[in-house]
């Protein structure tokens, strides 16, 4: 692994405490991320995915290994680090600007109010909620409170984004929209990302890798570069190349699930 990574994850073991004695989540994971690279993680489910998240954040730390972040240890969380859910979990008695404001209230920094606000508007305008600024979440569609959320997490001009599965509650159409937002705005915002997702259709259109994961205790299984460019759109998805890649990312997850033996027949 390079030294000069941005984020590397090496050897890592973690295990949960339960009734029963120790439940081993991942065993021996190492993931490596230059600096502004977007990495996709998917896999069966529980095998560990939104544990390397915390883990990332430093709301764990893992019980052997090491999870570096430019050059030092991850032990607590930083404010560096910005995090969206599944759930955007807005607060319904403040408005969607002072929602996507929140950080700046928690995170040290010198901006003016007005600074913040001039920022928590320009995100908000470039995800296309230009005029929802004093509207409460209640008022939003799902998609828009998404595109809130995310605004929140990058306020703060984060060096690392993580993502857990933030589109998949959304309708297929509203999905869709948001991930060449999200590709737009990677391409506008410096950070490096990481992406929890179970969708491979996201994983191959948003990163520059997609990481798959084994059946819990999980390690790195398979490693795949997405050869897409900057200006990719939604219509990569059609292409052959698209759909080689999908079709070798199932068989990776159908291996990590133990359905089928890891060599696997070429398409015709």
């Amino acid at each position: 692994m390079s030294s000069d990574a941005h984020i590397r994850i090496s050897g890592v073991k973690h295990a949960y405490k339960t009734d029963a004695g120790p439940l081993p989540v991942l065993d021996g994971l190492d993931l490596e991320m230059s600096q502004g690279a977007f990495c996709a993680v998917v896999g069966p489910s529980g095998c560990g995915k939104s544990t390397l998240t915390k883990l990332l954040a430093g709301l764990l730390i893992p019980d052997e290994g090491e999870v570096i972040l430019h050059g030092e240890p991850v032990k607590s969380p930083r404010s560096t680090v910005g995090m969206a859910f599944q759930n955007p979990v807005l607060l319904e008695w403040r408005s969607i600007l002072d929602n996507v404001l929140l950080p700046l209230e928690i995170v040290p920094n010198k901006l003016t109010q007005k600074e913040r606000e001039d920022r928590g508007r320009e995100l908000l305008a470039m995800v296309g909620l230009q005029g929802f600024e004093d509207k409460k979440p209640s008022e939003l569609s799902g998609g828009m409170r998404q595109r809130a959320s995310l605004c929140r997490a990058l306020v703060h001009r984060p060096e690392v984004l993580i993502l857990d599965e933030p589109f998949g509650a959304l309708d297929a159409f509203t999905r869709e929209d948001l991930w060449q937002i999200m590709h737009d705005l990677r391409h506008q915002e410096a950070f490096t990302c990481l992406l929890i997702t179970h969708d491979l259709r996201e994983s191959i259109f948003l990163a520059d890798e997609v990481v798959v994961l084994s059946g819990r205790p999980a390690r790195t299984q398979h490693v795949m570069q997405v050869p897409f460019g900057v200006d990719r759109t939604l219509e990569v998805l059609y292409t052959a190349q698209a759909t080689e890649m999908l079709h070798e990312l199932r068989h990776q997850i159908q291996v990590a699930q133990g359905r089928v033996p890891a060599e696997r027949e070429e398409l015709a």
